[in-house]
């Protein structure tokens, strides 16, 4: 990882001075400005950017800088419009940072290309002028704690939800980082020890997901026989230190009051069975569509008591309406969230998405949601929305940054062979004993595993 850290003095190149849209940008007696390459691959590369507001409050502002490299450029941004002229870019503020008061910051970034070297920018400037200070050597990253052994249940114990993080038993702030299984009716061949064991020993997946599919031949066909290998699964994860998402997979009808009566004999079930283990999260409603978000409340404040008879502290995850994307999908966004959140506690709300569909406004609504609404990612994928299609490299890597530099949490579509894009494994892999070796990996699995299998350092102290 590369880091400038400046309070910036010299070279700055003149840049637009009125934001695209509010007031206009107002003249900064300074900045700071933070540039992070947070990661990077053949040709391409992910930055985030965090500026400081140094002088007076601006309620419009532009920051621009020059790429010290002519083959470097912005692919796509997010958390400011952004363009570039030649080697000059410039990043406008949008709606829910245009103002900065004094001392107060914005957190961007991007994705870029480059075809020769990726220097840092030496210099930047806010509204049209150079940031103030002098320039400082890179910062040396303060000494850390041993990362802590064991697996991520023994590190953690009972998770909770604290403030907008998710929390471990240390009440220090976690992200999980795992897999999602596929319908477990159509891919119980994916879920043999062997698979598992590569899952927690290989992947290092600090999750599983358990997609119960409540319809399309799952639940509904077998509620006892569907319960037991749900609870079997949990069983698995909690043997290898993995914790485990039980996950009501309802997507047809999108109306989760269809599946009410469904949902509370099933949760009734599960959270007693389950309660006495500290690995168990439960997503109530997979992916709410074509419905109101009060009837998604509804929903949930129905299900919750029925878990919390049983199972008392763990972690309850919300669906959203729009297919769980806080209503995006569906033109709205996380303010009715907001304004009419789920009347229980310890509770976190899903967002999903899929890469190749879901970008910048996506990207937006959560970073500003961030700040005010537990968040977890129990579902997305590095394709299409359909599940299919070709892997949006830069997309998938800009939403993966975004999630950890949030502390958000995610599950990824599939650890699966389903013939479909979004699958870690090539089609026939399940067939076999090998879960591990590059060979067997999609485009997908490979990224994913990447990206999941570096080290947590879950804190405790």
């Amino acid at each position: 990882m590369k880091r400038l850290l400046a309070l910036l003095a010299t070279g700055a190149s003149v840049v637009g001075l009125t934001a695209l849209a509010g007031p206009p940008a107002q003249a900064a007696a300074g900045c700071s400005v933070e540039y992070t390459v947070t990661s990077q691959w053949s040709g391409g590369f992910q930055a985030g950017v965090k500026v400081t507001n140094l002088g007076d409050p601006v309620s419009g502002w532009t920051l621009g800088f020059t790429m010290p490299d002519a083959g470097q450029k912005v692919v796509q941004g997010w958390n400011a419009t952004w363009s570039q002229s030649g080697s000059a870019v410039t990043a406008d503020g949008v709606d829910w940072n245009r103002t900065l008061s004094t001392g107060a910051s914005a957190d961007l970034g991007f994705v870029g290309s480059f075809t020769g070297s990726n220097p840092a920018p030496a210099s930047f400037a806010l509204n049209g002028v150079t940031c103030t200070g002098s320039v400082t050597d890179p910062p040396t990253d303060p000494p850390t704690d041993p990362p802590a052994t064991g697996t991520p249940v023994a590190v953690n114990g009972q998770l909770h939800v604290c403030g907008v993080h998710l929390c471990n038993q240390y009440d220090r702030p976690v992200q999980l980082r795992g897999m999602s299984t596929h319908g477990i009716q159509w891919f119980g061949q994916c879920y043999g020890d062997e698979a598992l064991d590569a899952l927690a020993d290989d992947w290092k997946s600090d999750l599983l997901r358990i997609a119960m599919y409540v319809q399309e031949d799952g639940y509904e066909t077998d509620p006892a026989g569907f319960t037991g290998r749900v609870n079997a699964l949990v069983d698995e994860a909690e043997a290898r230190g993995m914790y485990a998402v039980i996950d009501f997979h309802t997507l047809t009808p999108g109306d989760p009051n269809y599946n009410l009566d469904r949902a509370k004999t099933f949760f009734a079930s599960v959270a007693a069975r389950n309660a006495d283990k500290n690995n168990v999260i439960y997503e109530i409603a997979n992916e709410p569509n074509g419905v109101s978000w009060a009837a998604v409340k509804n929903y949930a404040e129905q299900v919750i008591p029925v878990i919390r008879a049983a199972d008392p502290d763990a972690v309850v995850i919300v669906g959203t309406r729009g297919w769980s994307s806080l209503g995006v999908s569906d033109g709205s966004n996380e303010s009715e969230v907001v304004a009419n959140p789920v009347n229980a506690t310890n509770i976190m709300y899903a967002f999903h998405f899929y890469a190749a569909s879901h970008k910048d406004a996506y990207r937006s609504t959560v970073s500003r949601a961030a700040a005010k609404l537990p968040l977890f990612v129990s579902e997305f994928g590095t394709v299409s929305a359909t599940g299919g299609g070709a892997v949006d490299r830069a997309s998938s890597t800009a939403w993966l940054d975004l999630l950890d530099q949030l502390k958000i949490g995610y599950a990824n579509w599939t650890y699966s062979d389903a013939d479909e894009g979004s699958a870690a494994f090539r089609p026939g892999t399940c067939n076999g004993t090998d879960y591990s070796g590059s060979g067997v990996l999609t485009e997908s699995g490979a990224l994913i595993k990447s990206r999941i299998s570096t080290p947590d350092n879950f804190p405790t102290s």
